[in-house]
């Protein structure tokens, strides 16, 4: 992989770490305004991630869920930017589940070109760059024993869903009806991306709120393996999503997430 791929692999590895220490010994648990749990495994992974993109990058600003979440937002205008999710799935790991991940997305022209998803409790982590996927899997010692290229699939018969084990609605329940998918899986944070990323699902349906850096590193896993996030109207899904009137800065729309572009219709409307 490239040399920035090593780099986010590195400073992931070493969040991870951190996150598995407190996961070990159970978090302390506090919530946000918006009555979000947060946890001192958010806290320190997100000060471990932007003390080394500041220090490797020191000209590209970092949009980190954390710092937003106090009022530190960075000026992006320059159009290239890093998103930080240091713990996605923060209740599914206070819930003691091993679907959390540590999320690094670089931005450019408000597309995800880079970015690594690392489950540390899984052991394995994504990871992309220069339309190219890999599957990482990672030893006890928190370093890399295996890669694998990863590609999606292309579409059979009947499609194979994925809907977010913390979100699911009746818009979700809908469209897997609309689309005939009857067989599906329930799974928590970015690693839904993932699993379309390395051929084990076709779709990802997202009917709720996410934000930016939520997404942002499944992104660049998903569309460097071939596949696409695509708002309801069909275009893509875009980052640096600031001064919206319809919405907070960072907040995403609804979105569809799919393997083999064979599967996408035009518009999902």
């Amino acid at each position: 992989m490239t040399p920035l791929c090593e780099l986010l692999e590195r400073i992931a590895l070493e969040a991870g770490a951190a996150i598995l220490e407190v996961y070990d010994h159970g978090p302390n648990i506090s919530y946000k305004d918006d009555h979000s749990p947060v946890t001192e495994a958010d806290e320190r992974a997100e000060e471990i991630i932007l003390g080394c993109l500041a220090s490797a990058f020191p000209t590209i600003p970092a949009v980190a869920e954390e710092a937003v979440s106090s009022g530190h937002v960075p000026d992006i205008r320059n159009g290239s930017f890093f998103l930080v999710d240091p713990l996605d799935g923060t209740k599914e790991f206070i819930n003691r589940r091993h679907d959390f991940t540590v999320n690094i997305a670089l931005i450019e022209g408000g597309v995800p070109i880079a970015g690594i998803v690392y489950a540390p409790a899984q052991r394995c982590a994504y990871v992309a760059d220069g339309g190219r996927s890999e599957k990482l899997f990672i030893g006890h010692g928190h370093d890399i024993e295996q890669r694998q290229a990863i590609r999606v699939r292309e579409p059979g018969a009947g499609l194979t869903g994925i809907v977010s084990r913390s979100h699911d609605n009746s818009a979700t329940e809908a469209f897997l009806i609309e689309h005939r998918i009857t067989e599906y899986a329930s799974v928590g944070s970015s690693l839904k991306f993932c699993m379309l990323a390395e051929g084990k699902a076709d779709v990802y349906p997202r009917f709720g709120r996410t934000m930016e850096w939520d997404t942002a590193a499944g992104d660049a896993v998903l569309s460097c393996a071939g596949g696409s996030v695509l708002r309801l109207d069909g275009s893509r899904l875009l980052y640096g999503k600031t001064g919206q009137t319809e919405d907070s800065d960072f907040a995403n729309p609804h979105f569809v997430a799919w393997g083999g572009m064979a599967a996408a219709p035009a518009t999902l409307v």
